[in-house]
């Protein structure tokens, strides 16, 4: 099953891609589909492409259901390419 994920940016490294923190796991992924991106924005993530921005109540709202879920740890998994 793939999974969207709510992730916070940590540092913008180019036009194209920056480091999201995806559960205390940090990982380059690719905003070449957003603009105007600033560290601590949180996006939606999708097999290693930020989709759209998210606000940050929504995105912690969203990780909490996620973690209550049990599916979380599952997420991260798949984000480093693990099987769950």
């Amino acid at each position: 099953m793939c999974l969207a994920i709510p992730v916070r940016i940590e540092e913008l490294l180019d036009e194209q891609s920056a480091v999201a923190c995806i559960g205390g796991l940090r990982k380059t992924i690719n905003v070449a589909l957003l603009d105007d991106l600033k560290v601590g924005d949180y996006v939606i993530l999708h097999v290693g492409f930020a989709l759209q921005k998210l606000d940050e109540a929504e995105a912690q709202r969203t990780l909490a259901l996620l973690a209550e879920l049990g599916q979380l740890a599952e997420a991260e998994q798949a984000a480093r390419g693990e099987a769950p």
